[in-house]
């Protein structure tokens, strides 16, 4: 190949920052003599046959401008066929190795070749990109096959001339096109267009002459990503001096966030984060060695640390720790967040390795877990990167698991399998069979939860190689001899490898046969619920279920939910291309009362990816296995007797031995396991001293002698939450980034000061209860904490030395300052709650969201130009970037938009005059397009304020409860309700009745509809008679109180003979007094008031009074403002151990309104049932709309339940509900409601109910159970 120079001349650089194509180019002056030098030196590059090879440059050009050179030398980039004029191929650019689409034409007139080169930058052998943040994600192919959210490609034209030595070039454009939406990208999305032209001008004699200096190999045509990886896209930080500007923020975060956090705190830890990721780790050591032993500096540096993700950073952590100054609290914090947003290279694998390795770290084996798991996910980032990572990377881990298992060392095995699930290498594959039990290895002897363990390790490994998980997931799952929880998670395994259908269908097959009704409920169960599925990456398995479930018996269906079960629902959307999915698996033992295991997962889809966002997962290990050694296993004995056989296994539990693990839980984030637990003997024993011993004493009086003495405390904690970037090179040399940046920071001061009347004693577990009683607490608090959010998501070119994107910027900021005050006075049974006025600011939250083009260049950072997508209209003839929009041609009138939208609502509290705004503005590009984009698109806010209102000041709101014979005494107005045999009581009874009836007269009411409804109902019941006479029987059957002889009460009774007596015998008890606090004083009081400076009395009082004889209970609500009689009356009575009735009384008097409700047990034809009903005297015409509304959706819900409904006149001011139980396993229940009657017969419960015909319970606590509970507590 020939080595060709290339040398720009006269290179300009101009920034563009307008409304497209009306406003200029602007000269970016500085930037261009900045870098005029840099550009103009020439470059070397091989060429030969319309190929170009490797590219040649001094160490003086930096790779963004040499990147700048690759631009113009990739549209040199020719691979012609003279053979051919239509053909296809993969070409290597500077994006990579793509499809490549060529047309050449000939034109014989003019002598020119016309050349047409497509690049589909969306299917590449070889994408030169660059992820940050997205290695846990999964690419949803699916989801991309029939919308898109990111279109990408790039169209090349070239006119030739033909010469003597080939064809000369005369002109050639390139121009490429990146569309992105986080919605399908038909209904509008984000674009960004690179262009580039080259001319032929004439051919100079004079040679371009290179510079002297060594010309390196640097690479070929392909990109080369730079220092735009360290910067990022939402602001561009020029620096100079790293260390001083990194001291500079860190002052500024410290400072402004003590009271209240400050509104640009979260970029500004952004920005800390930018510096730290550019300094050396002797800078940061010095920075750290300077405000190591600040508090607040400390506590910045530690949470921005482990954020910055360098190696340099990592290796920091750790040497840190080793010299002991890192807490293990913080080293623990810092590490596992290092761990994860660390970059995965060679290196930090091995720095993890040498850290898991060290002796200090061995020592705490929690501390251990987390670095080995960590381990495990940098690895399995590492192979997302590069797709031939070595498996070499894991043989420790294979040595570990090898040479645990040979010393029967079971935590470390867990441990090993535990790494190996997270980092998902197929390598790892027959290391963790090794493992797995009845695939002729000697797994079998090893105990359940390491089998259960290995065969979870499958799951990600599935996610790469399905075809190899398969068959070893089948294979467990239908081998009869191993252990049913094995098998069932065996089936979580060949679902997440989404099986195919022959495969779904060979399991359908041999669950018929199956004998274990766990595995069967389990697969049955899970097989259903994917038939439901709607996410496209799961649905050829949704059809595989779809085809299984029809080989399966419908009588699984009846299986209770005792059994073992799966349940998974999920939702997507696929104009929008966002959804979520669910799964929860409960896995059941037939011999005792606990689930084996739980495990719950949350997973989303977003923009063509999709992630398994949190799962936790918890298993009884320990305790199933001392319960099958217990009587509580014996099948032959049913379920209360199991129950009873449990709890006196689990007092036990100092029997187990040492190091058998009792339950264990785990947690997993974006599918990678973080942390994990087992409880043990060891464990439980090792803490009952903790909680019991003298320690908690100690903190007791330290907390106490504090809050005495006062607490101050002024606490800030920033979160990087989202950091998610791809980095695109473009035709002409400059990268595209898509990128979201969410950064949070929360901030609060807290002053405490607590008065003890009289003074604890000094030795605190020396007090008394009785002395504790004559203690007088009060307590004085006030915080006010704050939250500052910002999110950005930007599109555009990022680099060290210009941006320009188009980027949505959304801000939250909330402030919620509070003081109040407590007191306790325990042996006046007093206890009171103040909350005092605070100083509150203009607004205590906001929340604001733009849209907008920016740019910027580094020898101006701060001068960025920036334009909104969507501006305030100035003026009438002004045009927006939206009118450009909505009009791609320029002879049309472009559309205008509308005027934005602003409204403010505001309330008013009524009593403690606080009054709350809330104002919204909306602009908006939905004028263009009806499309979720467009909505987005523009200038969105939201802020809420909340002042005092007009009117007298309140000087405090009080909450006071005063219990036992003082409640009477602190109630500020005396309670009484008018006695309707007085004269007195009689005229306000007149007079209430002539305004209700007003009220009557008032509303609306329509006989013909009521007539029309009437005959639709003897037309609903009559189609419907067609039902089993079983159910009729029962509905018809009548319901019937217990009785003291004989549980049956006689045949003929019926529901208005027992509910007669009921109301009589309730209506008695309150003639013999109407209010309670006539004859027996309040047993506690409630005073809910607020306290003005024109000493105004508002608020409420609440009293409640209790009737031993007679077993009745009275609550009375009442308005302590003057001439306010309205009213909440409560009034309740146990006439019988079966029988409970209540009625709620409220408005003036409690005579305005009234319902009132029945409870009582008793037997439904030969079954024990209860029966609850509602009538009501009047109600408010509010709740009676609403209800007539809801009654017409009755019928479809009731459809959709599986309820049985029959149009009947029942009373129109009555619902009653009954529920009976045939068995202790199933449920009948029949609902009246007016116009109808809705009942469903034999619904499964998923436990069985301990009753007996007769209304008893079958269970009682055995004595000793109880024993041991109570000496229990009296050893300690």
């Amino acid at each position: 190949m020939e080595n060709v120079p290339l040398q720009l001349m006269d290179p300009l650089i101009h920034e563009y920052a307008g409304i497209w194509p009306n406003d200029p180019f602007v000269p970016a002056t500085k930037l261009t003599s900045a870098l005029a030098a840099q550009l103009q030196i020439p470059i070397k590059f091989e060429y030969a046959n319309g190929v170009v090879g490797k590219v040649f440059a001094p160490a003086g050009v930096s790779p963004t401008v040499l990147n700048l050179h690759r631009g113009i030398l990739n549209i040199l980039q020719l691979n012609l066929k003279k053979t051919q004029n239509i053909y296809e191929l993969q070409e290597a650019g500077a994006q990579g190795v793509c499809r490549t689409h060529y047309v050449i034409n000939e034109d014989p007139k003019t002598n020119h070749i016309t050349v047409t080169k497509s690049k589909d930058l969306s299917h590449c052998q070889e994408r030169i990109m660059k992820d940050v943040g997205l290695a846990y994600t999964e690419r949803c192919a699916e989801c991309t096959k029939r919308v898109k959210s990111l279109i990408e490609t790039a169209t090349y034209n070239y006119i030739m001339k033909p010469s003597s030595t080939g064809a000369l070039i005369t002109e050639a454009t390139v121009e490429e096109v990146h569309q992105f939406s986080p919605f399908n990208e038909i209904h509008g999305a984000a674009m960004m267009e690179a262009k580039q032209t080259l001319a032929f001008v004439e051919i100079e004699k004079t040679p371009v002459v290179p510079i002297n200096a060594d010309y390196l190999a640097r690479g070929s045509l392909q990109y080369e990503f730079a220092t735009e990886i360290l910067q990022t896209p939402i602001h561009l930080m020029k620096i100079s001096d790293a260390p001083a500007q990194i001291i500079e923020v860190l002052k500024h975060l410290v400072a402004n966030n003590v009271d209240m956090v400050h509104e640009d705190a979260p970029l500004k830890f952004v920005q800390l984060i930018q510096l730290l990721r550019v300094s050396t780790l002797e800078n940061i050591e010095a920075i750290w060695a300077q405000f190591k032993d600040k508090p607040a500096y400390r506590r910045w540096l530690l949470d921005a640390l482990p954020s910055v993700g360098t190696p340099v950073i990592l290796k920091l952590i750790k040497e840190k720790f080793l010299a002991d100054e890192l807490t293990l609290p913080e080293f623990i914090q810092a590490l596992v967040v290092a761990l994860q947003m660390v970059t995965a290279d060679l290196d930090t694998i091995q720095l993890t390795a040498s850290l898991a390795m060290h002796e200090k770290i061995a020592k705490i084996p929690a501390l251990r877990e987390v670095v080995m798991l960590g381990y495990g996910s940098m690895i399995a980032k590492h192979c997302v990167a590069v797709p031939t990572c070595s498996a070499e990377l894991l043989r420790p881990i294979h040595e570990i698991a090898a040479e645990a298992t040979s010393k029967n060392d079971i935590p470390e095995i867990t441990l090993a399998l535990k790494v190996l699930g997270n980092a998902g290498h197929p390598a790892s594959l027959k290391p963790i069979m090794k493992l797995l039990p009845g695939l002729r290895t000697a797994a079998t002897s090893l105990p359940l939860s390491v089998q259960v363990d290995a065969t979870l390790a499958l799951r990600n490994i599935a996610k790469k190689e399905p075809k190899l998980v398969q068959p070893v997931a089948l294979q467990l799952l239908l081998d009869r001899a191993l252990h049913p929880e094995v098998r069932m998670v065996a089936c979580i395994v060949l679902f997440e490898a989404k099986p195919s259908v022959a495969l779904v269908s060979s399991l359908a097959g041999a669950l018929k046969t199956e004998t274990n009704m766990h595995v069967v409920s389990f697969a049955y169960s899970h097989i259903k619920s994917l038939t439901r599925i709607t996410a496209p990456d799961m649905a050829a398995v949704a059809g595989a279920a779809n085809v299984a479930i029809k080989l399966m018996s419908r009588k699984l269906d009846r299986l209770s939910f005792r059994f073992s079960r799966a349940l998974q629902r999920d939702f997507y959307h696929t104009p929008l291309m966002v959804g979520a999915a669910g799964s929860a698996y409960m896995i059941n033992d037939a011999v005792t009362i606990l689930p084996r295991a739980v495990v719950a997962k949350a997973r989303a889809y977003l923009a063509g990816a999709a992630a398994d966002v949190l799962e936790i997962g918890v298993r009884t290990e320990g305790i199933q296995e001392a319960l099958l050694k217990s009587p509580a296993a014996d099948e032959s004995v049913d379920r209360i007797t199991k129950i009873k056989r449990t709890l006196r296994a689990l007092t036990n539990w100092k029997d187990l031995p040492n190091n058998q693990p009792l339950a264990s839980a785990y947690i997993k984030l974006l599918g990678q396991e973080v942390a994990f637990v087992k409880i043990d003997k060891t464990i439980i024993e090792e803490a009952i001293p903790l909680a019991t011993g003298p320690k908690p004493r100690q903190l007791l009086k330290a907390a106490l002698k504090a809050l005495q003495e006062g607490i101050a405390l002024q606490y800030a904690k920033p979160l990087l939450a989202a950091e998610m970037r791809r980095i695109l090179p473009t035709a002409v040399g400059l990268p595209m980034e898509l990128s979201l940046y969410t950064a949070a920071v929360a901030a609060a001061r807290v002053n405490v000061q607590a008065t003890i009347t009289p003074p604890l004693p000094e030795e605190i577990e020396t007090m008394t209860l009785e002395q504790l009683k004559k203690t007088d607490v009060q307590l004085q608090a006030e915080a006010r904490p704050s939250i500052a959010l910002q999110t950005f998501a930007v599109m555009g070119v990022n680099t060290a030395l210009i941006q320009a994107a188009v980027m949505a910027r959304g801000k939250i900021r909330t402030i919620t300052p509070g003081k109040v005050t407590a007191r306790a006075d325990i042996l006046k049974g007093n206890y009171k709650v103040e909350a005092l006025p605070v100083e509150v600011p203009e607004h205590i939250a906001a929340v604001s969201f733009e849209t907008l083009a920016v740019v910027r260049n580094i020898e101006e950072p701060t001068a960025e130009r920036t334009v909104p997508l969507v501006p305030e209209l100035a003026g009438q003839n002004s045009q927006t970037p939206a009118d450009y929009l909505s009009s791609e041609n320029p002879d049309e009138v472009p559309l205008r938009a509308p005027a934005p939208f602003d409204k403010t609502l505001c309330l008013a509290v009524p009593y403690i005059e606080i009054k709350g705004c809330v104002e919204v503005h909306s602009h908006n590009a939905a004028f263009i397009r009806n499309a979720p984009l467009f909505y987005i698109i523009g200038q969105h806010s939201a802020r809420a304020t909340v002042a005092r209102a007009e009117g007298p000041a309140v000087e405090r709101l009080e909450l006071e409860v005063q219990v036992g014979p003082r409640a009477a005494e602190r109630l500020l107005e005396q309670i009484s309700l008018i006695d309707d045999e007085t004269p007195e009581g009689k005229a306000f009874l007149l007079k209430l009745r002539e305004i209700l009836e007003t009220e009557d007269k008032n509303r609306p009411v329509s006989s013909e509809s009521r007539s029309s409804s009437s005959s639709s109902s003897s037309s609903s019941s009559s189609s419907m008679s067609s039902s089993r006479v079983t159910e009729t029987a029962t509905i018809m059957e009548p319901f019937r109180k217990f009785h003291k002889d004989r549980y049956l009460a006689p045949h003929g009774a019926s529901k208005k003979v027992s509910s007669g007596s009921d109301a009589s015998s309730f209506q008695r008890i309150q003639k013999q007094a109407k209010f309670l606090g006539n004859a027996v004083p309040p047993v506690f009081a409630v005073i809910a008031r607020a306290v003005r400076v024109d000493h105004k009395l508002l608020g409420y009082q609440l009293a409640a009074y209790f009737d031993k004889p007679t077993a009745r209970l009275q609550l009375v609500v009442t308005s302590i403002a003057e001439n306010d009689n309205q009213k909440i009356c409560i009034d309740g009575a146990l006439l019988s151990k079966h029988k409970v009735t209540a009625k709620l009384a409220w408005g003036p008097e409690c005579q305005q309104y009234a319902v009132t409700a029945k409870a009582e047990a008793g037997v439904l034809g030969e079954f024990p049932a209860v029966r609850l009903e509602l009538e009501w005297e009047r109600l408010p015409i509010t709740v009676t709309t609403y209800a007539k509304k809801l009654s017409k959706h009755i019928p479809m819900a009731a459809f959709q339940a599986g309820f049985r409904l029959e149009r009947v006149m029942n009373s129109e001011k009555e619902i009653e509900l009954t529920a009976a139980l045939p068995n202790q396993r199933s449920l009948n229940v029949i609902a009246r409601i007016p116009e109808m009657t809705l009942s469903r017969m034999g619904i499964s419960l998923p436990f069985a109910i301990p009753i007996n015909p007769d209304g008893s319970l079958s269970i009682q606590i055995d004595e000793d159970i109880l024993s041991w509970i109570q000496k229990h507590i009296k050893e300690e």
